[in-house]
């Protein structure tokens, strides 16, 4: 079924993939010790996540904060029908990976928009990169496995500037076509606004009417959650965002603010828009966190607390 052929009722309903035992763990300075990270990933099982990005296959040397992915992997207690996603950055992560193919369901692979993000980023031109996806693709999917990708800086990059949108759009139809089922665009360093997103979401359900579209925005000049918004508006039903507004990019130094989770969802169920989270839930485990790294974290459903009422629909 594609979007545009969704009912009303599915159209009030998104879904959030937590990215912070990824894309927030690999940010922190120091490692997060392996059982410190299951007793977190298993209180957001708890929260009502039915998608979490449980680890990456990455070079140890290059971020070592991830390099215990098939220890978690192994110990996390999830409830059923939590879909868990590994990122995988080249063909070696994927033979890695596939070693413990049983513990996930879900794959990541990805290339920047920016050819100097993804040269700083992995070391490797974008063409080197979609060559090896479409080797990868075929793999994953004779796996049985759920292909996913994302396209990095689809709203700019800190080194080039503005990212042309029709190249965004051709390198996610050239994902599609190595068997992607689902193709998220990141606001990597957090350069998007809500008019050129709305355009955007708009454009990318035209020409990708068969594919999960999802929305990974970050919050580094304080406009996170109203792209979600436009994203929204714009027919995206589909977002990644990490508990405790954890992560943000590596490459360059200081790009940090995902959307916090928390805040995600307080916005959408204010909205009247259903998450299946439950967001006391996912506070709780935001604020565990804070015990495990020994710092405070900013977002502000974690200062404020919960909205206590939330309007009807609309």
């Amino acid at each position: 079924m594609t979007q545009d052929n969704r009912t009303q009722g599915e159209t009030r309903r998104v879904r959030i993939r937590e990215v912070g035992p990824r894309d927030g763990f690999q940010n922190e300075p120091e490692t997060i010790p392996t059982p410190d990270k299951i007793q977190l990933i298993n209180a957001l099982g708890r929260a009502g996540f039915t998608r979490i990005e449980v680890a990456s296959f990455v070079r140890p040397d290059v971020i070592p904060q991830l390099s215990d992915g098939g220890e978690v992997l192994t110990g996390i207690d999830l409830p059923t029908g939590v879909e868990r996603m590994v990122l995988i950055p080249n063909s070696k992560g994927l033979d890695n990976a596939l070693k413990v193919r049983h513990l996930f369901e879900d794959t990541t692979l990805f290339v920047s928009a920016s050819q100097t993000h993804n040269k700083k980023n992995i070391n490797r031109a974008v063409e080197e990169t979609m060559a090896d996806v479409k080797v990868m693709g075929k793999r994953i999917v004779s796996e049985g496995l759920k292909l996913c990708a994302v396209v990095a800086t689809s709203f700019g990059c800190p080194y080039e500037g503005k990212v042309p949108m029709e190249r965004v759009l051709d390198l996610a139809e050239q994902f599609a076509e190595a068997g992607a089922t689902e193709i998220g665009f990141g606001d990597t360093t957090g350069m998007a606004n809500p008019a050129y997103v709305s355009r955007f979401f708009t454009a990318a359900r035209e020409r990708l009417p068969q594919v999960e579209l999802t929305a990974h925005f970050h919050n580094t000049r304080g406009q996170g959650l109203a792209n979600a918004y436009a994203a929204f508006e714009a027919g995206c039903r589909s977002f990644e965002s990490s508990f405790g507004e954890l992560g943000g990019c590596p490459v360059p130094a200081g790009s940090t603010g995902n959307i916090a989770t928390e805040d995600l969802v307080s916005m959408f169920h204010e909205m009247g828009v259903e998450t299946g989270l439950d967001l006391e839930k996912v506070i709780e485990a935001a604020r565990e966190a804070q015990t495990v790294l020994g710092r405070k974290l900013t977002s502000h459903s974690i200062i404020a607390g919960p909205v206590l009422w939330a309007p009807a629909a609309t």
